[in-house]
Formats: structure tokens, C-alpha cells, sequence
């Protein structure tokens, strides 16, 4: 855990005693800050109570003798409407922040020398910072990684200056970090996402923008009007920035047939080499790579060190993750493509595919995929979403309306076994969880064990 010493002394409200919250609560109290806590579900508030943390209704707290009030980042600050605590300290105008903000103190005053690295993204953050962090380590840095891919970034083991922090954050943790200042800041790409949360794609795309444009380097993605947008702003304001895109590029990181190239003043590098690394599959894990690979060079890796570490890269649960095959027929767990861009990337990755989609749609829906539905043998349709995309599939592509994830997994691997042809049975929802699941991760697991009773399987990496 890291003390958080910065706030020694001070008064700090909290609420959200969810995991980071918890994390976040127990750091504050450890770096000797006077902690008020509290969250709506009293059993939280009895758990924190246990753990020593010091609780109290917070409708009963009297907000102008805050320093600062913290926020967990699942919990609304502007829309659809602000928290009741959001609007008690809004009223004594106490500043609202977020655990990340806290960790970006505590490396300012105590680690200013360290590296770290900010990632963020609507898709493909996850698996940058977890790349990132493998290819550090690999080639024998010290690492810590943490923040939105699961690990509370307080929960790391300490700051110091010889640690190379690499740090996934969400729009919402941004949100609560006015001042964030990372070494080196990744913005990956925008769409749509969380508007419900910002209100609009402005507001998020500006939320998101602030971690780049507050670092020391951004590097930001080129292959969306959005990010491509905010490059050319910042590189008007003067703003030193790294480019890339898994296309040519005039300057930046770019890819050219499986290989990762350094574009610059007519030059070209070749850094990486992306073929048949099964774990960077399509056009997006080679974004995501071309990232990494600039992040790394920053840091002053080698081309050697980059090479092995991508080579070695284990990738992530639920994001493009290979099962395993039967025969000809390659199993995918995709369940973090959570809307239609994330599935996009995921279709546009193979062809022959029976697509296992659906759950809660999310606005849209799937009408941005049409481009893509010649990848698509057939479709088993599941949960909320099934009638609205089977109408959007309409004649354009063979689907059935298989209900739940047993199901269409059972279908789609008969109709594959019977087609005798190499082919990929791959749940890329395009939807959120929430109608049958409690998240992705557990609807990815639900799959992988639908997958693990087929008779034949052979695992990944397994003989």
C-alpha cells in the first residue's frame, strides 16, 4: 500500500467503499489524514468500520471543515445527476478527487524522478498498459502496474524513484484528477462511451484529452477523427507529442504489414515484428503495440528488448483471448467488447466467424458493424439485445436467436463441426453484461467453461 502522507493532517471526507474506495480510505488513514468515510450500503460502511477506518453519515458531516472530499469513481459527479455528497461538498467548495489524483501527489513529492506511464482509451487501454507493463518487466525494470485494470493504484507497493509506474485510468478516475501529471501519457482512441456518465461526447472526449495534454509526452492514437483532432491541437499549441496508428504515418509509430515502424522526416525504422504473435491479433492489437513500442522508447528500451518482450506477451482475459481450438475451429473469448466499436475490432480480426453477440445494447447498437457482417458465417443471438439485432442483421446474415451463452455455444459449435471448415467461435457481445451477468468478467468465464466441456479441446499452447 501506499501511505498517503500528503494529506497528513487534513481532514478528507470519502465516499465509495467499494474495492478502490476501501483501498483508497485505508492509504488515507496510514499517511495520517483525519478520514470521515462513508458509502449507501451500511454493510460497507460496517466493513470499513472494522478495518479502522473512521465512519459517519456524511449528510451529517459538516463539509466546511474538509480539506478535500474523495470520490470513488463509480460514483456520479456530473451526470446523470451529481452524488448527493457531490452536491454537500459542491456547497462549501470543498475540491472533489479520486484516488489517482491522490497517487499523483504522492509520486510528485516523493518520487518526481520515477517514470509513469498514464494509459487511457475507450478500448484497447487494458491490454496497453498490461503490454506495457510485461515489455518493461521483461527486460528487467522494476514495474508496478495498477489503476482501472483491476489492481487499486494505492495498493501498489510503495513510490520510489527507481519504479516505472504504469497506470490504466478511466475517464471517471480522470475526471477526479485535476492535476495529473504522468511522464508519459497514452490516449489510445475515442468513441462513444459513458455518455450517460459525461452527458456528451464532448465533455468526454475534453475528460479524456486532459491526461495527454497534462503529460510530460502524449502519445496519441491517429486513427479516429476524435484523437486525430486533439493531436493536431496540441501539436498547434507546441505541445510535444508521439503519433501512432496501425497504418503509415508521416511521423510517429505506424505499422506496416505486421511490422512496427518509427515514420520520420522521410525515414524509415523498423522497430517490431508483430507476425504470428497469436495474443496482437488485428488492426487494433497493432495500435495498441505501436503505443507500447513508443512508450518503451521513451523509457530507453531497446529494439532487442521491445522484440522479446512483445513475443512473450501472455495478453488478457476476455479481450481477444484464445481458448483453445477443436479440429479447425479456434475458440475466442471477447467478452470485454463490450460495445459495437470494441466488437468492430474483434470482427474485423478474422473471417468465417459465429458470432455470439448480445446482452444489454448499448445506444446504436450494431449498425456501425454493417461493414463487417461478410466476416460473419452466423450469428447466436443472446439475452436483451437479440431482437434488436437480429433485425439489424436482418438478410445480410444467417443468425439464430439462441436466448443464453449455453446455447449458442452448444449451437455454434455443432454447425462448425459440421461444416468441416476453419472457422472461429468468438463471444464479442457488443453489449453490456448487465442482463445476465453481474460484469464481462464473469460472462467471459461463463464462456471459457461452456467452451472447456467440448470433447477434443485442445487448449492454447496445450498439444
Amino acid at each position: 500500500m501506499i501511505p498517503v502522507t500528503t494529506r497528513k493532517d487534513q481532514t478528507i471526507a470519502l465516499f465509495g467503499l467499494g474495492g478502490s474506495g476501501m483501498v483508497t480510505a485505508q492509504a488515507l488513514v496510514a499517511g495520517g489524514a483525519n478520514v470521515v468515510a462513508y458509502d449507501d450500503n451500511p454493510q460497507k460502511v460496517e466493513e470499513a468500520g472494522s478495518k479502522g477506518i473512521p465512519t459517519q453519515d456524511l449528510r451529517e458531516f459538516d463539509f466546511s471543515n474538509a480539506d478535500a472530499f474523495v470520490l470513488a469513481p463509480g460514483v456520479p459527479l456530473t451526470h446523470p445527476k451529481p452524488h448527493w455528497s457531490v452536491e454537500l461538498a459542491h456547497a462549501r467548495n470543498v475540491p472533489i478527487i479520486g484516488d489517482v489524483a491522490l497517487f499523483a501527489d504522492e509520486r510528485r513529492m516523493h518520487a518526481g524522478h520515477s517514470d509513469f506511464i498514464a494509459i487511457t482509451g475507450t478500448n484497447g487501454k487494458s491490454t496497453t498498459t498490461a503490454l506495457v507493463s510485461h515489455v518493461l518487466a521483461s527486460s528487467g525494470r522494476n514495474v508496478q502496474m495498477g489503476g482501472n485494470i483491476g489492481r487499486a493504484v494505492l495498493s501498489l507497493d510503495g513510490i520510489s524513484n527507481d519504479m516505472v509506474y504504469v497506470v490504466e485510468c478511466s475517464s471517471y478516475q480522470i475526471d477526479l484528477a485535476p492535476q495529473l501529471d504522468p511522464s508519459i501519457g497514452i490516449l489510445l482512441n475515442l468513441a462513444p462511451d459513458h455518455l450517460d456518465r459525461h452527458g456528451t461526447m464532448e465533455n468526454y472526449a475534453e475528460i479524456k484529452s486532459r491526461l495527454a495534454g497534462q503529460s510530460a509526452q502524449a502519445i496519441l492514437g491517429n486513427n479516429d477523427s476524435y484523437t486525430k483532432a486533439i493531436s493536431d491541437q496540441f501539436e498547434f499549441e507546441g505541445k510535444s507529442i508521439t503519433r501512432i496508428s496501425n497504418e503509415r504515418l508521416e511521423t510517429g509509430f505506424g505499422v506496416i504489414d505486421d511490422q512496427i515502424v518509427e515514420f520520420g522526416s522521410g525515414d524509415e525504422s523498423f522497430i517490431a515484428n508483430l507476425h504470428g504473435i497469436a495474443t496482437l491479433l488485428g488492426r487494433h492489437n497493432a495500435q495498441n503495440a505501436a503505443a507500447a513500442v513508443a512508450a518503451c522508447k521513451l523509457v530507453g528500451l531497446s529494439d532487442e528488448e521491445i522484440q522479446a518482450g512483445l513475443e512473450t506477451f501472455p495478453g488478457l482475459a476476455h479481450r481477444m483471448e484464445i481458448i483453445g481450438s477443436v479440429a479447425d475451429v479456434l475458440y475466442v473469448n471477447d467478452s470485454k467488447g463490450t460495445n459495437a466499436d470494441a466488437a468492430a475490432m474483434a470482427l474485423a480480426s478474422f473471417d468465417n466467424i459465429y458470432w455470439i453477440a448480445g446482452g444489454l445494447a448499448k445506444e446504436g447498437g450494431i449498425e456501425t458493424l454493417r461493414p463487417l457482417f461478410g466476416n460473419i458465417k452466423k450469428a447466436f443471438l443472446i439475452g436483451e439485445a437479440a431482437p434488436e439485432f437480429s433485425a439489424t442483421l436482418g438478410s445480410e446474415v444467417d443468425f439464430e436467436i439462441s436466448q443464453t451463452l449455453d446455447v449458442a455455444v452448444m449451437n455454434a459449435a455443432r454447425e462448425a463441426e459440421e461444416a468441416g471448415e476453419k472457422a472461429v467461435i468468438m463471444l464479442s457481445p457488443a453489449c453490456a453484461s448487465f442482463d445476465q451477468f453481474a460484469n464481462f468478467e464473469i460472462r467471459g468465464e461463463a464462456f471459457r467453461a461452456e467452451v472447456e466441456k467440448l470433447d477434443n479441446l485442445v487448449p492454447y499452447g496445450g498439444s
